[in-house]
């Protein structure tokens, strides 16, 4: 694990899908163990930039990816911007959209992201709509525009939605932390696998916030 270095002037935190349908507090959707265990984490990396980003899922109830009867979960779909069939999760007005207690209301977020509303597209990641990362949803841009170079990012899941979202903004140009304490993941192999290949490219993880040091 590393120790990072930020300015908070030049820094922002981003809260990746910390949703409830995420969580076992939907356990019919797609929960993570230990999903709601990020809330503190997020709060205190948060204190380190000046500026607070979330993404969410917020689905069709139509979506293409939709698992069902004859085609499970996992299953291939082969669209342009679907690539798996997953269980419902995170639906727009109900409760799994819903960011997780004790963070904070959507409005109180410098930038919301909202994410896979057409039914033809299910993506990971939070910069953009598209599996092909060509149409933007604002993030980079917002960023860049309000002058952050550091990006640092926790939130759901370690191995998907997190993991695709900060090789995004790394690959943009930005300096990214990804807070460990503050994710949780599907599974130790793929988190694993996630967080070295993260590592590869450069982006720095640390084990928890207080890694995240503030030079003033």
């Amino acid at each position: 694990m590393e120790k990072a270095y930020v300015l908070t002037r030049d820094t922002a935190s981003f809260d990746v899908d910390p949703q409830m349908g995420f969580t076992p507090l939907c356990p019919n959707e797609l929960p993570v163990a230990d999903g709601t265990g990020i809330v503190d984490e997020l709060n205190k990396q948060a204190t380190k930039g000046h500026l607070r980003l979330a993404s969410k899922d917020a689905h069709n109830p139509k979506g293409e990816w939709i698992a069902d009867d004859f085609r499970t979960q996992f299953s291939p779909v082969g669209m342009p911007n679907v690539d798996i069939k997953w269980n419902r999760h995170c639906e727009v007005g109900t409760m799994g959209m819903h960011f997780l207690p004790g963070l904070p209301y959507h409005l109180d977020y410098d930038f919301v992201a909202y994410k896979g509303i057409e039914a033809d597209c299910h993506p990971y990641g939070a910069c953009y709509h598209d599996l092909g990362d060509k149409r933007s949803t604002g993030v980079i841009e917002f960023l860049k525009q309000k002058n952050v170079t550091t990006v640092i990012v926790g939130g759901l899941a370690t191995d998907y939605c997190v993991k695709t979202t900060a090789v995004q903004l790394k690959q943009a140009g930005f300096d990214v932390i990804v807070n460990l304490a503050a994710c949780r993941g599907i599974s130790p192999d793929t988190i694993s696998t996630a967080v070295a290949s993260m590592g590869l490219i450069g982006i720095k993880i640390v084990a928890n916030a207080d890694d995240i040091i503030v030079v003033r």
